[in-house]
C-alpha cells in the first residue's frame, strides 16, 4: 500500500523544503515535523499494550504503542533527521542504521556499514527523506528481510512514481507513507522537482 499524505500543513511544509533559502537548520527541522506527521498515519492502527507508569495519583494501567517491539532504521546520512524524530516522538524504541553510496555511473548503491539490532519478529519503520530509483531502499529491505522482521514500513518525505512503482513491485508486503510524490526522475535519476540533494542541504555540505 502506498499513502501520500494530503493535509494542507504537509504541502505548505514541504514547498518550505523545496525553497533553496531554507537554510539547514530549518531543513532539518522541517524534516523532522514532517517525520512526526508519517509516524502518526503509519501507527494509527498498531495495537495498544497495557502499561503501568506511577501518576500522581499513584501507579495505575494505560494503553501505549508496544515501543520495544519498533525498530527505526535509516540509511545514512539523510535520514538523521527523521530518525532523529522518531525517537524524539517514541523514545523508547531502538534505532539501526545503514549507509549506502549511490555510484553516479550506474546509478546503483553499494552498503558499507550495516548496524542493525535483532529485527526477528520487530515492526521496522525504515526512514528515508528520498525514494528516487528505490534502488538503496530495494536494497535496505533485502537486507532487512534477511533478519526476519514482523513488518515493514518505509517513511519518505519525496518520491518518485518510478522508485514507488519499483518497491510495489519487488516488495508488495512493504507499506509506503509517503509526504509527495513527485513527477518523475531526470535523465541523472535525480527526482524532479524534488528538494536537491536532502543530506547536503541537510548539513551543509557542498
Amino acid at each position: 500500500m502506498v499513502y501520500e499524505l494530503k493535509n494542507p500543513v504537509t504541502k505548505t511544509l514541504i514547498t518550505n523544503l523545496r525553497d533553496q533559502r531554507t537554510d539547514a537548520i530549518r531543513f532539518r527541522h522541517t524534516i523532522a515535523e514532517l517525520t512526526k506527521q508519517l509516524v502518526y498515519e503509519a501507527l494509527k492502527e498498531f495495537p495498544l499494550v497495557e502499561k503501568k507508569v506511577t501518576t500522581w495519583q499513584g501507579e495505575n494501567s494505560f494503553t501505549s504503542l508496544d515501543e520495544k517491539n519498533i525498530i527505526v532504521t535509516t540509511v545514512l546520512r539523510a535520514g538523521m533527521p527523521m530518525l532523529d524524530s522518531v525517537m524524539e516522538l517514541l523514545p523508547n524504541v531502538t534505532a539501526g542504521f545503514l549507509a549506502m553510496k549511490r555510484d553516479e555511473v550506474t546509478h546503483k548503491s553499494k552498503l558499507y556499514y550495516d548496524r542493525l539490532p535483532d529485527c526477528k519478529g520487530k515492526t521496522i519503520l525504515l526512514v528515508d527523506p528520498m525514494l528516487a530509483t528505490g534502488g538503496s531502499m530495494n536494497d535496505a529491505i533485502e537486507l532487512i528481510k534477511s533478519r526476519e522482521p514482523k513488518r515493514i514500513i518505509a517513511l519518505n518525505i519525496i518520491g518518485s512514481p518510478e522508485g514507488i512503482e519499483l518497491i510495489q513491485s519487488t516488495h508488495k508486503d512493504v507499506d509506503i507513507y509517503i509526504t509527495q510524490i513527485d513527477e518523475g526522475l531526470s535523465a541523472d535519476k535525480f527526482i524532479m522537482p524534488g528538494l536537491g540533494d536532502a543530506g547536503d542541504r541537510a548539513y551543509n555540505t557542498l
